[in-house]
């Protein structure tokens, strides 16, 4: 929110500096996030003065040039050649002299002394689009007689100097939207800091206002006072629409503001001067002379100011005449009813909006408007009056005609203001220090709040409707503090502390281990948002979207439900990466996921949704950079599988006793997921093709997806012991068997421990064959057996014994044969 200083200046008499004012508007919780000057003029004229043509010759060398002297002052007279075609003797003219800057857009030159087919030139003659005055360029400017030579331009001008402030406005803070709001929370933080009285809150007088006849009368009707609490209207007629005098387009530019006329720029200096906003529509375009505030069907078709049509929703509130829409409320104006140069008549809308709808209808057409900004927000109901006086009477004095009507104001249930009682000893409690008391009591007041009563335990306050956060006693605490300093609250010396005892093993502990392994691993960690949007869950089958937790009020269709799989958000950052140029990622996620149970029941609370954490690995592209010495390879699932058995391996985890199947889904073409207890633990695969063309990746995706908290159970509690080595030797033997096709290496592996317990160390596998003189159906697994005693030397025949059992457990339990 942009803030000017010299406009504050009109409410509040300030003798502070803008960088003192800064400090102060950031401490009392209006964070200034920056300041920029603001000039009326860009670059404000400086080194521009008025001059007198002294003399003016044609130019020997050119004959659209002629050769002037220039009086500018100070006994300064300058020699200037000017190609201006209105260039003579006598004039008052603008001049530039050498050094000065000149703008022109965002670019700028700068003024030399030079020689121009052979004649000095000490300086520039200016038209006013030179010098951003205007736009004319047929000629130089010429000023009245009676300007003195060597006046800075600047002062004849009276160009506007000022100080913007960017506002980081948080959302509860809706009593600020303004220059009012904030000279109002000034007034109390100047106060405390200077510790004096003297500073208070000037509020531009509109007791001047009143009907001048009753010759444009249009009634209002509201259908909907749940959504439209407050609803008021004047007309005006016999008004002129042309351009805003100076002062006021000045006043609209330095906050960002382009100024369109004088009717909606008096709108929008009085929205951004109360913090309300105004509305003006064309009274002539008001079919039937009446106002209906009403929610119009589903799907009905409205044109916008920005003449884009958008199909309504059920639920947006608008503001009819007796035939169409013509504004939705609190959010945008419609193409057919605003104000144009055309118009003569206006009716002066202004209303309080129920924030819900208003967030709601906002959200739903993607239109942020400074109207929305601050009705979203919640803006004060009772200064409806106050706001369209001060328009009508500005537009009034900027377009003449006259007030044609009575105040219409709908209202039918008045917001009064609350009480608050607020107790000393909760205040010095939550604070942490003893405040004076007539110090709180001065800083609700200067925040206009009124003290309704007093006693030695603490007081009572009427809270007024435009503190729309201020509702309990802790909400006025946080009022009193902000304005107090928080800089000013004193902390003791000494430090409290108690010792706390923690998980073991540590989860975080474990999970920056494997965050710095992965690290060191080339790959890259990813945060990503925890809302996603619910189509993806719609259009894939293997969700189900009954499971969504889904946002009461989200922020856009692409957040409105938290993620019940970190899957989707890994493929965007890969789709977003790959779209410039990065072809090659290795990347992991620690993320928890959200889900709705089956059987909701409101009364259950939390107990109905269920949360889970998850590791994943995402890897696509070659497996490492390309490199003169060595062959680039893609990434595959041996690598992403690899990665996640060195995981549980540097966590201690056993995995033998595990059981791995295969799978495939709509997400994934192929993979294997380990299950644990019943409970799937890890999921390694492929993610689908499909999938990848829906989320704009051409490469394959390989992904493990770990269930952190079912593999964090399986991390030992105990600490690593250290084993000696074996004082007897291991001894290796290997076979080759022929098996079926759907047999797994991991089915060998189980029942081969199953077989031999006290032996068996390891089993590996260093081929696989299927071919030539292997039958049809079936494939050739070359696998490797070490076998160790620890108490003695292991003898042939016990060796010979060993893989004898073996063999015949293979050809008995999976029809092995040995090759």
């Amino acid at each position: 929110m942009k803030i000017s200083y010299s406009w504050l200046k009109e409410y509040i008499d300030l003798d502070v500096t803008p960088d003192d004012l800064s400090k102060i508007l950031t401490d009392s919780g209006l964070e200034v996030e920056g300041t920029e000057e603001f000039q009326s003029v860009k670059g404000g004229l400086e080194g521009v003065v008025t001059g007198e043509v002294l003399t003016c010759e044609k130019h020997p060398n050119a004959d659209k040039l002629s050769v002037t002297t220039v009086n500018v002052g100070n006994s300064r007279v300058l020699p200037i050649v000017c190609g201006a075609p209105n260039v003579a003797k006598g004039q008052k003219v603008l001049v530039a002299t050498v050094g000065t800057l000149l703008y022109s857009g965002e670019e700028s030159f700068q003024i030399k002394k030079a020689k121009i087919r052979g004649e000095v030139s000490e300086g520039m003659i200016c038209a006013e689009d030179e010098l951003n005055l205007g736009t004319s360029h047929d000629g130089i400017m010429v000023l009245p007689d009676e300007v003195v030579p060597g006046t800075p331009a600047a002062n004849y001008f009276d160009i506007t100097n000022d100080v913007i402030f960017e506002i980081g406005l948080t959302p509860n803070r809706s009593d600020a939207t303004s220059h009012i709001g904030t000279a109002r929370d000034l007034v109390a933080a100047l106060n405390r800091h200077f510790d004096t009285r003297k500073y208070s809150l000037k509020l531009p007088s509109v007791d001047h206002f009143k009907i001048d006849n009753h010759d444009l009368d249009i009634d209002v009707v509201v259908k909907d006072t749940e959504a439209c609490p407050r609803y008021s209207g004047i007309t005006l007629k016999d008004i002129k629409v042309q351009e805003s005098p100076q002062w006021l387009k000045t006043k609209l530019e330095s906050i960002g503001l382009r100024p369109i006329n004088n009717v909606v720029d008096s709108t929008n200096f009085v929205l951004h001067e109360t913090g309300h906003p105004l509305h003006a529509f064309d009274a002539d375009k008001i079919t039937g002379n009446k106002v209906v505030v009403q929610k119009q069907p589903s799907d009905t078709p409205f044109v916008t100011l920005d003449e884009v049509e958008r199909k309504l929703h059920a639920d947006d509130l608008m503001i009819c005449n007796t035939e169409a829409g013509m504004c939705i409320a609190g959010v945008f104006g419609g193409a057919e009813s605003g104000v144009t140069e055309e118009t003569t008549s206006v009716f002066l809308e202004s209303a309080y909006f129920d924030p819900k709808h208003v967030r709601k209808t906002s959200k739903r057409h993607a239109l942020q408007t400074d109207a929305s900004f601050r009705f979203e927000r919640g803006a004060d109901p009772n200064i409806t009056l106050y706001a369209l006086k001060r328009a009508a009477l500005l537009i009034k004095e900027l377009a003449g005609g006259t007030i044609s009507s009575e105040i219409k104001d709908v209202y039918p249930k008045p917001v009064e203001a609350w009480k608050v009682e607020v107790n000393y000893a909760n205040v010095d409690r939550l604070i942490g220090n003893k405040l004076d008391r007539e110090v709180m009591k001065t800083i609700v007041q200067d925040l206009q709040m009124e003290l309704v009563e007093e006693s030695a335990e603490g007081f009572t306050l009427k809270v007024p409707p435009f503190k729309v956060d201020v509702l309990r006693e802790v909400d006025v605490i946080e009022e009193i503090l902000r304005i107090y300093g928080y800089n000013n609250v004193q902390f003791e010396d000494k430090i409290h502390s108690s010792v706390s005892l923690r998980l073991k093993p540590d989860p975080e502990k474990i999970q920056n281990l494997v965050s710095d392994y992965l690290v060191s691993h080339g790959f890259a960690e990813m945060m990503n948002n925890s809302l996603t949007k619910s189509d993806y869950v719609e259009k894939n089958k293997e969700f189900n979207s009954k499971h969504n937790v889904s946002l009461l009020n989200p922020l856009s269709k692409d957040l409105d439900i938290l993620r019940q799989t970190l899957l989707f958000g890994g493929l965007e950052v890969i789709a977003y990466n790959q779209n410039r140029k990065v072809q090659d990622l290795k990347l992991f996620e620690f993320g928890k996921t959200y889900m709705k149970k089956d059987g909701y029941d409101q009364s259950r609370g939390v107990k109905n949704y269920k949360e889970e954490k998850h590791l994943m690995l995402f890897a696509t592209g070659a497996l490492q950079a390309e490199n003169w010495n060595a062959q680039q390879k893609p990434v595959d699932f041996y690598f992403v599988k690899g990665q996640v058995e060195s995981i549980f391996d540097m966590l201690g985890i056993q995995t033998d006793k595990w059981e791995t199947d295969e799978f495939t889904n709509g997400n994934f073409r192929y993979g294997l997921q380990m299950v644990s207890g019943g409970q799937v633990a890890v999921q390694v695969g492929s993610v689908a093709p499909a999938l990848l063309k829906e989320m704009g990746i051409k490469s394959e995706v390989l992904v493990a997806d770990i269930l952190w908290d079912v593999v964090l159970k399986q991390v030992p509690k105990h600490d690593v012991m250290f084993a000696p080595i074996p004082k007897f030797p291991a001894v290796r033997r290997d076979l080759a068997l022929v098996l079926n096709k759907e047999v797994r290496f991991s089915d060998l592996k189980k029942l081969a421990f199953q077989t031999e317990r006290k032996l068996l160390q390891s089993v590996g596998i260093f081929d696989v064959y299927e071919g030539d003189k292997i039958p049809e159906g079936k494939k050739s697994y070359a696998l490797s057996f070490i076998l160790l005693d620890e108490n003695k030397t292991l003898t042939d025949k016990a060796i010979d014994k060993t893989m004898q059992r073996l063999q015949q457990a293979f050809e008995r339990e999976l029809d092995a044969r040995l090759r």
